[in-house]
């Protein structure tokens, strides 16, 4: 008998402009209005409960709006701070938002892909740990995507302890530590029929399947 997957049992916040490379490409327009200035705190949004998809399953598409993934390692808290990580598979419909970023586009049902474990951080060498982690992504068996902790603007700790400053994350909660973004500002795009599996060392590989929304 197989194991019931992992699922957040609060709520799951992502942190954009979390990756050196897209933080850097955004950096010319941070002084435009409306905020006039780079932001300070960390920016984050939410992935509602409706958004949440367990390991293997289906995750459906929009009719005629483009889909973006990209992997994200989110760290789950416990009664002392965080205590395990899972992988994720953030999924998103495109768009150019990232200060006010809309929830129309990040909150479409299924659209949060959740591991299938969550790994206790001490299993991972701490969050000190995680600093060195690659995670891999494919579409249909080939590769689109390496996502390096390495490359984060505030890694693991840093993130958790800016956080702290301004909101409590409870128990049960998870912070993703944010998306990478490729080359070119973008990110893989998905379409109906494509299997899309992310891997990481010390993770169980995490898979989902992108079907055709239904239509009368």
């Amino acid at each position: 008998m197989n194991p019931v997957p992992w699922m957040p049992a609060g709520t799951v916040y992502g942190t954009l402009l979390n990756f050196r490379r897209e933080h850097a490409l955004w950096a010319p327009r941070m002084n435009d209005a409306p905020y006039k200035a780079p932001p300070k705190a960390p920016v984050l949004y939410i992935k509602t409960a409706n958004t949440f998809t367990p390991a293997g399953g289906d995750i459906t598409l929009p009719v005629g709006a483009p889909v973006q993934v990209t992997p994200s390692l989110g760290l789950v808290m416990g009664d002392a701070g965080a205590y395990g990580a899972v992988l994720f598979n953030d999924v998103s419909v495109v768009h150019e938002s990232y200060y006010r970023p809309p929830i129309k586009a990040h909150c479409v049902d299924g659209f949060l892909g959740v591991g299938g474990e969550c790994v206790p951080l001490a299993q991972l060498g701490g969050a000190a740990g995680l600093v060195g982690l690659q995670i891999e992504l494919h579409i249909n068996g080939v590769h689109r995507q390496t996502t390096v902790l390495s490359e984060l603007v505030r890694d693991a700790a840093t993130l958790l302890f800016d956080v702290g400053e301004f909101m409590a994350l409870r128990p049960g909660d998870v912070l993703m530590l944010g998306t990478d973004c490729l080359a070119d500002g973008t990110r893989p795009l998905v379409h109906a029929g494509d299997t899309v599996e992310i891997t990481a060392p010390g993770f169980l590989p995490v898979r989902h399947n992108f079907v055709k929304e239904a239509t009368a």
